[in-house]
């Protein structure tokens, strides 16, 4: 499988895969669990739900099974699960060193970026998009078999300043814009943030900041606009993952938006719920975690935690900084949060908001990394679960009915072996659709 092919593999046609439902004796065990009861069982539903048993054909370059008893070694490459972050400020550190060690990290642990589509932002001047920032990150990406999603295309937070005059005409400027960042950067990014933030389209910051977008909201009813967003989206490429994303995680999100996210035949015009997790004023904890979880798992969708946070440091009167204390604390909650989301069934990836404390947002210390970049434990303890308890690292050999076995995460592998005095590798993709031997041609 080359890069390309490796990279479509990871957006839409990964994520239709039909999600494994909780069983009803699952979900009232769930709903009775403590945090502590749900923590202590998530080792067995990570082995549950993100690994399985690959049976490998291995071929060699003329296309016949390779000899029984052969030594070959399996490395995974790519996990299936998406780790992100938005990648904000690649290139736009303080330094070129900051620069170099805000790339390094980022790739080390991440396989999944969220780039900036905010649209006063992108398109200050009418028809003059910043397309040129999203491909420099899009060309970095793909260097790094990093996948690309795009946030948000619809937000009435703010509007840029040349909208035109009336709602209507404002809100048909932001649909035909959607259409085109869709279908402008097909294949290049082919998950994207369809509307931000729609249970609360009409707060007193959105009416004084994108007044035209927020009336035209207003009058349409906001299922009329999510859904001529989405078939917007849809227009500009059939491919994509379309999530539907907000901060909202009570009922108010689906009675508002979700429910109404439906086409003429009845169905939804999502493809993801994506769910913001900012906890700047305090750690969810497990059972809070699981439960948001179990609320939107109901309809059948894949999860996607967009917009995480845990900052490492108390607000004070003279700013708010890391501590060592801050560090100790953030690195718990980091890891207790994470497992708890790779162990849910229905979650498929999550993005962490921001890399670096540097231009954090609301000035947070809401970064992996330090202010001068250097990790703090939150980075460490995460890459190590990451790269390490959930890595699949194998050594073994062909069995006589010329197969190879092995238990392991999901994702995408790469298989050596040497065979008359020649180094021999190829790749291969391994998830839970496997129902027969996978055919890997070494070469």
């Amino acid at each position: 499988m080359n890069r390309r092919d490796f990279l479509k593999t990871t957006s839409a046609s990964v994520l239709a895969i039909p999600l494994r439902s909780l069983t009803a004796q699952e979900r009232n065990i769930s709903e009775k669990k403590s945090g502590d009861e749900i923590l202590d069982q998530v080792d067995v539903r990570i082995e549950k739900h993100r690994k399985g048993n690959a049976v490998l054909s291995l071929v060699g370059p003329d296309g016949k099974s390779l000899d029984p008893g052969l030594a070959v070694e399996i490395h995974q490459r790519w996990h299936k699960f998406l780790f992100g972050c938005n990648i904000f400020k690649l290139g736009r550190c303080r330094t070129p060193d900051d620069n170099t060690a805000y790339e390094k990290q980022f790739a080390a642990m991440l396989n999944y970026a969220t780039l900036p589509f905010y649209w006063w932002n992108y398109e200050r001047e009418k028809g003059k998009p910043d397309d040129a920032r999203t491909e420099e990150i899009v060309r970095w990406c793909k260097a790094n078999n990093i996948t690309t999603k795009g946030h948000p295309l619809a937000w009435n937070w703010v509007e840029p300043d040349w909208l035109p005059d009336t709602p209507e005409a404002a809100m048909q400027a932001q649909f035909d814009r959607i259409e085109h960042c869709v279908r402008q950067f097909k294949g290049d990014i082919n998950i994207w943030d369809v509307v931000n933030e729609a249970t609360q389209y009409d707060r007193p910051e959105c009416k004084q900041r994108a007044p035209k977008l927020t009336e035209a909201i207003r009058r349409m009813g906001v299922g009329a606009y999510v859904c001529g967003a989405f078939k917007a989206a849809r227009k500009g490429s059939s491919q994509a993952t379309l999530i539907i994303n907000d901060y909202r995680t009570d009922p108010a999100f689906i009675d508002s938006v979700i429910s109404k996210l439906v086409g003429e035949d009845g169905k939804p015009l999502y493809d993801v719920i994506g769910i913001q997790s900012h906890m700047h004023g305090g750690y969810w904890g497990a059972e809070q975690t699981w439960q948001v979880c179990e609320r939107f798992a109901k309809f059948g969708k894949p999860l996607h935690f967009t917009e995480t946070t845990l900052v490492s440091g108390p607000r004070t009167q003279q700013g708010w900084h890391t501590t060592p204390e801050g560090e100790s604390r953030q690195a718990e909650q980091v890891t207790g949060f994470y497992r708890v989301l790779f162990s849910h069934p229905a979650v498929a990836a999550v993005t962490w908001w921001d890399f670096t404390d540097q231009g954090a947002w609301q000035g947070a210390p809401a970064g992996f990394v330090r202010a001068d970049m250097t990790p703090k434990p939150a980075y460490e303890q995460l890459q190590q679960l990451i790269k390490g308890k959930w890595w699949t690292q194998i050594k073994t050999k062909i069995t006589e009915t010329g197969k190879a076995t092995f238990d392991g995460f999901f994702g995408q592998y790469e298989v050596t072996a040497q065979s008359s005095g020649r180094q021999l590798a190829g790749t291969f993709w391994f998830d839970e659709s496997a129902k027969e031997a996978v055919e890997v041609r070494l070469k």
